[in-house]
């Protein structure tokens, strides 16, 4: 009887279609709620227990959708704390409830300020507090515990970003560089959401790409997909710009821009979104040069890559950003050559290793500084006999 009663809700419970089991879901909005305090015990002075919190905990391994699998109802409920009794004159404390989620994440209240950033493994956040147990200075009565709603906003952690137009050969060069396999085709937006690669090396370095969807104009204000993808930029060490050396028109309607100028565009995309994205460092890479003319077509531009000062006076109006990226190399390659994939791979493991090495060296400066105005502190002047 029992298992007949299970196949007949078995029939009956909803599904996700099949477009939408491998969404990539990188915000979660979640109602958590602590646990109500016990009520004390007037007669013999009993306190209720404490009510159970809920706390978020970062772990590696974890996506928004195991979260969203685990809590379906995207409701959170922690255990309310014991009531006094005369057997129990404390009464127990609510179980908390611990919600892994990935690391990466930002906790924010809905549409209100920032709580916690989980960017690291084991960083923990408390989401929702536990209500007091009944005593004498509440007249007994358990109080309830912290409702509210939050947001989950997850942005992926990669030692390297890769940002280009749709179109441009990302996802070929993501697939030859690492062990993702992303969707490769001759037309644009094939990669309909962000994903990390490995780049792994034969002495077992191992570093990560983050492979994104191409962005169009006015990402940073938000059209198509804009900040759902550039938000993923932000915690990368490495910005890999890749540019089409023919150039890119996203429709019959839009202007086709060339090499240079996507460039620039993609500079004002970044530099609207978030100036800081600019200080990072960039390595430009101009693909598809296996193809009849792109020699004759670089040779066009090639000599504004290393100062894109001197390019501005070939760029239209709307593309001249305020601040020009830093570009650190600047590499032609064509996607599809294995030998000039390995050429990529070592010169961005040389950019990251000089990168570190120069944080390393001002962290040591901003050390020594410290430790040279402290001792200044702790002199002290002549004595006077």
């Amino acid at each position: 009887m029992v298992l007949l009663q299970n196949l007949l809700f078995s029939s009956l419970r909803k599904f996700p279609r099949k477009n939408q089991r491998g969404k990539f879901i990188d915000s979660l909005r979640l109602s958590v709620k602590g646990g109500h305090g016990g009520n004390g015990l007037p007669k013999y002075g009993g306190v209720g227990g404490q009510g159970g919190a809920v706390y978020f905990v970062a772990k590696e391994g974890i996506l928004l959708k195991d979260v969203l699998r685990k809590h379906s109802n995207k409701r959170i409920l922690a255990g309310n704390g014991e009531e006094s009794s005369k057997i129990r004159i404390l009464g127990r404390r609510g179980l908390d409830q611990q919600v892994n989620v990935p690391v990466g994440v930002q906790v924010m209240e809905d549409d209100g300020p920032i709580i916690a950033e989980l960017d690291e493994e084991g960083k923990t956040c408390l989401a929702a507090g536990g209500g007091s147990g009944g005593c004498s200075g509440n007249s007994f009565l358990g109080k309830p515990g912290q409702s509210r709603i939050l947001k989950l906003d997850l942005k992926l952690i990669a030692d390297i970003g890769l940002v280009g137009f749709p179109n441009a050969g990302k996802s070929t060069l993501v697939k030859a560089l690492s062990n993702a396999t992303p969707k490769i085709a001759s037309y644009p937006f094939t990669t309909i959401r962000p994903q990390i690669g490995t780049i792994e090396y034969n002495d077992f370095r191992q570093i990560t790409i983050a492979d994104l969807p191409g962005l169009i104009e006015g990402a940073h204000a938000n059209f198509g997909m804009g900040h759902k993808f550039l938000k993923h930029v932000e915690r990368t060490r490495l910005l890999l710009i890749i540019v089409d050396v023919f150039g890119f028109q996203l429709s019959q309607t839009h202007k086709k821009r060339n090499c240079l100028e996507n460039i620039f565009a993609l500079n004002k995309e970044l530099e609207l979104y978030n100036k800081a994205l600019l200080d990072k460092p960039c390595v430009l890479l101009v693909n598809k040069m296996d193809k009849e003319d792109a020699i004759e077509e670089i040779c066009k531009y090639d000599k504004y890559f290393s100062n894109l000062e001197d390019g501005l006076a070939h760029c239209p109006e709307e593309l001249v950003p305020n601040q020009l990226i830093n570009l650190e190399r600047v590499i032609p390659i064509s996607a599809k050559c294995l030998k000039e994939v390995d050429k990529v791979k070592q010169i961005v493991r040389k950019v990251l290793d000089e990168k570190a090495e120069e944080q390393m060296r001002e962290e040591k400066d901003d050390l020594d500084m410290r430790d040279r105005l402290q001792g200044r502190i702790n002199e002290f002047g002549p004595r006077v006999v």
